[in-house]
């Protein structure tokens, strides 16, 4: 089905933060006198928002830990963000089937840098991240404002793109089409994912998307 919007994961989807987020989790651990975690590990565990997950890992203290984690990430994340290889292709891509967003568990205001500095912010109507809904991913309500905003109502002819078993949830949470981008190594496979629509990386994507945006001229001949 052609969508006629398109919402966006942001980590591990279209950019790759990750050194950001194992460094501020890291500074974290230490003050607190806790294990570290490697790359793979962060991989692994990363998946719901700070204010979901924090309280379990920190208890009574995890306002203070929250401080510690944003000032750490705050101090590096632009400095070691890349994109995803194809992300922009399929970016400019989508951008000729309707208004796109990005949903995310991370910190609205760290999204939107992030968008800014990669000269992307433009291309989405809805930048919405932690903190911003009611609700984080899972929940609907992060997807929910950001169709809002992007003028368009939830339904199958919305995608959600992620990389992650909650990406699939949220998506379906919100009654839209669940697409998993890559194969979800770092969280079950593809079948733990169980999405609607599946797309090895964004050059696969960008490809797709490209037909799907050209498909109705040709149908019309």
């Amino acid at each position: 089905m052609r969508p006629q919007a398109i919402l966006w994961d942001w980590d591990n989807t279209l950019v790759d933060g990750w050194a950001a987020i194992e460094h501020g989790l890291n500074v974290t651990f230490r003050e607190f006198g806790m294990p570290e975690w490697d790359r793979e590990t962060v991989l692994a565990r990363v998946r719901g928002s700070l204010r979901d997950t924090f309280p379990g890992m920190f208890g009574a203290e995890w306002e203070r830990a929250r401080d510690i984690f944003y000032a750490a990430v705050r101090a590096c994340h632009l400095e070691v963000l890349s994109p995803m290889p194809g992300a922009e292709a399929a970016i400019r891509a989508a951008a000729a089937l309707g208004p796109q967003g990005v949903v995310s568990n991370k910190q609205g205001p760290l999204l939107r840098s992030e968008a800014a500095h990669l000269g992307w912010a433009p291309f989405f109507a809805a930048l919405v991240g932690a903190g911003d809904a009611e609700a984080d991913k899972p929940a609907a309500a992060p997807l929910l404002l950001a169709l809002r905003d992007c003028g368009v109502e939830p339904g199958p002819h919305v995608w959600y793109i992620g990389d992650t078993v909650l990406d699939m949830q949220a998506a379906r949470a919100a009654g839209c089409r669940a697409v998993l981008l890559g194969r979800a190594g770092h969280d079950g496979g593809v079948t733990a994912a169980s999405p609607d629509e599946q797309f090895d990386d964004g050059h696969a994507l960008a490809a797709a998307l490209s037909r799907l945006a050209i498909g109705p001229a040709a149908g019309g001949n």
